[in-house]
């Protein structure tokens, strides 16, 4: 059975590096069958991972308007394309998203997408999702089965509302989670009591207060990949606490 998690928030709150950093801790603990899925046009979770990218299923859906080979019908050739987009990891495999269509109708694509990415996403065991706020990708899967959906916000309250609006928005496209949980990032010092009652009133579980790594910020800035991050790191440790709660919760 696949567990997925998805993570969302606004840009700028470490949605990206959470996830990346999760997918970290499931090879950690010797899982090999992890896709991570980049579904942020950005397309930054392969930094994190210290993977290529070379190709995202946007690249596809504008090719597959005009380049499909004589001889294959556009179904086949989707499904090739795709998996031939997959980077592969030695423990982890990664498929990003990319852009959002053009101009044009792209239905009869997108519905071959969503089935064949839905097909793909089955055969592992672990799927970590970087998304966008508007989770557009998420919506669009056939199944839209998330086991744990966990919202990132910084300590503002821009971030929280963001949060609050991105639960909102994944009842509204019926999105079947089986758990949502909060998680605030970056946090230097303790909150403010003000804000949590804002968290409260959520009524949405605080899974994790991450505080705010200067090696983390180094790292960025360097451009090194944050699986290399020491397992002693506070993000690291923060990260780590928050996988065995997602875990510990999906076997009960």
């Amino acid at each position: 059975m696949t567990i997925t998690i998805a993570v969302a928030g606004k840009g700028g709150t470490g949605k990206t590096t959470l996830a990346g950093l999760l997918v970290r801790y499931l090879i950690r603990q010797d899982a090999s069958n992890i896709l991570a899925i980049d579904a942020d046009p950005s397309s930054n979770l392969h930094l994190v991972l210290g993977l290529p990218l070379t190709r995202t299923v946007g690249d596809i859906r504008e090719d597959a308007r005009d380049q499909v080979p004589p001889g294959m019908s556009r179904q086949e050739w989707l499904d090739y394309t795709i998996h031939t987009a997959i980077e592969e990891g030695d423990h982890v495999d990664l498929l990003a998203m990319g852009r959002p269509e053009g101009q044009g109708c792209y239905c009869a694509a997108n519905h071959m997408l969503r089935n064949i990415i839905d097909a793909i996403c089955k055969t592992y065991d672990y799927v970590v999702m970087d998304n966008e706020a508007g989770m557009e990708h998420l919506s669009r899967r056939t199944t839209r089965d998330v086991d744990h959906l966990v919202l990132v916000s910084d300590a503002s309250l821009r971030g929280l509302i963001a949060a609050q609006a991105m639960l909102a928005l994944a009842r509204e496209l019926e999105i079947h989670v089986g758990k949502t949980y909060l998680v605030v990032n970056r946090v230097v010092g303790d909150l403010p009591s003000a804000f949590r009652d804002k968290i409260a009133a959520l009524d949405v579980p605080l899974l994790a207060i991450v505080p705010y790594d200067a090696q983390l910020a180094e790292f960025d800035a360097s451009g090194r990949p944050l699986a290399e991050l020491p397992n002693d790191a506070p993000i690291s440790q923060a990260v780590e606490t928050i996988a065995q709660r997602l875990l510990t919760t999906n076997s009960n």
